[in-house]
């Protein structure tokens, strides 16, 4: 009898995911769009292989942000109001909101809600368009709030601030790299997480014009040997900065070699091991090693690609890397030496603006029409499915506990078995 309780226990054991990652920033545990989970869903519709559904008053670019039994929505609501959501991972309830900041507007395709929470799995930070950063606890309670554009002056990118703060250690990472509309010059904070205190504030100067110095994008972490370095890429270049002193360790530049006034960037830059794949408007896309000082531009050069995305930030599993354009065509290439592997494979055409995730020896490509294409990882393209949930969707994936979570302008949606 023990052995057949036994038995059945160990049965229940297999049959669950062998580790339930958190998804704590925009780009997941691994910052690079990359997930351990398997066993993950491969197929689904609005009424098929679904956990639950949640109800969301506004569209977004933010990601959900996932720790434990707890997933956190940035979430613009119809009185103009930008709040703070937590729901229950298992059920699809709504625990707590609190209010961020007023003064939501809508600009193009994004609304203020776009820079996604961050967690350390005890806090949660969460930063909006309108420059207010305020810090929670698990149980909704504030505890400091910071308001940038007070502080250090009012924003000045073209479509509106979108870039999602970086969490390592003790501190936030905050890019403003701006100009279009503004003679201020582009920074970076580090913020301490417990307090709120800027730690430091360095400049970050760069020769681009007209609306090129604008950036979209999130800054990221480097880690080799026994270093740390934040990345930072806009304004036509990509740079690598102490995380202690904000110092500019190295920069790489190229990535308007034509000094186009509009290549603002979108996309953010990708880290996995010693490398950083800066991607900026298409072309070019360059790979840079890790390791160098002051001007990297040659010194540090990989490889450039000349087909990269202008707003999906791309992925690799530092073997292949997959690239997709805004039009849904995606390239994969050895992430090592830029070597095509395969290229030019159309999905289904539509416009991509959200992020794709690997995990699962699978990618999931969303569209903005709500299509998520899944295709194998690996040196032959397939795909395996598509599926539609209908609606307007900016928000990258996210991935837990064996379930995908997408949010479209309508719902959040938990994708998989119950």
């Amino acid at each position: 009898m023990r052995t057949r309780r036994s038995l059945a226990l160990l049965s229940c054991a297999l049959s669950l995911p062998l580790s339930a990652e958190n998804w704590p920033q925009w780009r997941g545990p691994n910052l690079n769009g990359t997930s351990g989970e398997t066993n993950l869903p491969v197929h689904w519709s609005t009424r098929e292989n679904l956990a639950w559904k949640l109800a969301m008053p506004s569209k977004t670019g933010a990601t959900p942000i996932i720790w434990g039994p707890r997933i956190f929505l940035n979430v613009a609501e119809s009185d103009k109001n930008l709040y703070l959501w937590c729901v229950d991972k298992s059920k699809g309830t709504l625990l707590w909101k609190k209010l961020i900041a007023g003064g939501n507007y809508e600009i193009n395709k994004q609304n203020m809600s776009s820079p996604s929470p961050v967690t350390d799995g005890t806090n949660v930070f969460v930063l909006t368009g309108v420059g207010v950063l305020k810090a929670f606890d698990f149980s909704g309670n504030e505890l400091w709030m910071r308001e940038i554009q007070k502080d250090y002056g009012r924003f000045g990118l073209n479509w509106g601030y979108a870039s999602s703060p970086l969490l390592y250690e003790d501190s936030l990472y905050v890019q403003v790299l701006h100009g279009m509309k503004t003679h201020d010059p582009s920074y970076i904070l580090r913020i301490e997480k417990k307090t709120g205190k800027t730690l430091w504030r360095v400049e970050r100067p760069t020769s681009a014009i007209r609306e090129s110095p604008d950036s979209y994008s999130t800054p990221q972490l480097l880690k080799y040997a026994d270093h740390a370095e934040i990345v930072v890429l806009g304004g036509d270049c990509v740079t690598g900065h102490d995380p202690a002193t904000g110092k500019e360790v190295w920069r790489g530049n190229g990535l308007n070699p034509t000094n186009n006034p509009n290549f603002r960037t979108i996309a953010s830059a990708v880290v996995f091991g010693d490398i950083v794949y800066a991607p900026t408007r298409e072309r070019p896309l360059i790979a840079f090693r890790a390791g160098g000082h002051g001007d990297i531009t040659e010194s540090g050069k990989l490889w450039t690609f000349n087909n990269g995305p202008d707003v999906p930030t791309p992925v690799t599993d530092g073997k292949y890397f997959y690239a997709i354009n805004d039009r849904g065509i995606i390239w994969c290439l050895d992430a090592r030496t830029g070597t095509e592997v395969w290229g030019k494979k159309r999905i289904k055409p539509a416009t991509y603006s959200s992020s794709p995730v690997l995990a699962d020896g699978k990618i999931y490509f969303t569209s903005e029409e709500g299509l998520t294409t899944v295709i194998k990882a690996g040196d032959q393209f397939e795909v395996l499915a598509e599926n539609d949930l209908g609606d307007y969707t900016l928000s990258s994936p996210a991935v837990s506990d064996g379930h995908i979570f997408i949010r479209t302008t309508e719902f959040l949606y938990a994708i998989g078995s119950r």
